[in-house]
């Protein structure tokens, strides 16, 4: 039986009752996971003697608009104009980003389509190296950018996204399913290797790239430069909203409207390529 006569049999098959238990099972799992995008939400908006009230609650009496008003002036009286956090930020992110699409994609499509002896061992490597958490290569990481007099600049940010285990993982799994015929036909028709990547491949696997984009674009904008980066002027935006929100219990309201700032580029960025992420992990195996 084939996969689209067995989802046709269980549709069929399936009762009002079982439609509604899942259903309904569903929203409270939607609804459990959507409490601390609510609570972000809600607390950006409270007045500041409404934020402690225990125990917390998903919605606010008197809405003010106090908190956002107070981080703009914060912001704009920093001796570093505000524009240039912001810039820092969608440079590190853009630069990486597409940077790392690149990288990812010209490793991952020799590993997925072509034969060669050491193609097993290096397989085997990037799963392996999934398991490392980024706390693990901290130092390692800073002593490479060090030898190579990176630190206090953008590539001290940039050069490591470039690197990451799990873009090209996915790119590599997403391309092995690419026919073969048709990398064959571009062949014949004396499109070269990097020709055929560019017009055939990419095009293809255009989902698993869009879903990379916004993990990249996400792991990039929450970016504060920790270590790495020393001069205010190159600091990326996270890193001014700690400071600002870091000033203890009375900036509390400040605080919860940097964290609702901090999360609507990602939020954004994932609703327009919604529709490809979710085809990616149906395709790629991803849990």
């Amino acid at each position: 039986m084939s996969k689209k006569a067995t989802l046709a049999w269980r549709k069929q098959n399936r009762s009002l009752a079982g439609n509604l238990v899942i259903f309904a099972i569903l929203a409270i799992l939607g609804v459990f996971m959507a409490l601390p995008l609510i609570y972000t939400i809600v607390n950006a908006f409270k007045p500041f003697d409404e934020i402690f009230i225990f125990p917390p609650r998903l919605y606010v009496r008197r809405p003010t608009l106090d908190n956002f008003v107070l981080l703009f002036q914060l912001a704009t009286n920093m001796w570093v104009p505000f524009s240039r956090y912001v810039f820092n930020s969608l440079f590190i992110c853009v630069v990486g980003t597409v940077g790392h699409i690149l990288i990812a994609s010209l490793a991952a499509y020799p590993l997925a389509k072509h034969q060669f002896a050491a193609k097993r061992i290096i397989n085997e490597i990037i799963v392996l190296a999934l398991l490392f958490t980024p706390q693990v290569t901290y130092i390692p990481l800073y002593i490479i950018m060090s030898n190579l007099r990176l630190i206090d600049t953008y590539g001290a940010l940039i050069f490591p996204a470039w690197q990451m285990t799990l873009g090209l993982f996915l790119m590599r799994q997403f391309m092995t399913q690419i026919p073969d015929a048709l990398l064959e036909a571009a062949k014949i028709d004396g499109a070269s290797e990097l020709k055929t990547w560019w017009r055939i491949v990419m095009p293809n696997v255009k989902p698993a790239w869009l879903t990379l984009m916004i993990l990249s674009f996400q792991q990039l904008w929450n970016q504060t430069g920790g270590s790495f980066i020393f001069s205010e002027s190159l600091k990326p935006l996270p890193t001014l909203m700690s400071q600002i929100a870091a000033a203890g219990i009375a900036r509390a309201g400040v605080g919860a409207a940097v964290a609702l700032v901090l999360m609507i580029p990602p939020i954004i960025l994932f609703i327009i390529s919604q529709s490809s992420v979710m085809e990616t992990m149906v395709n790629a195996g991803i849990k």
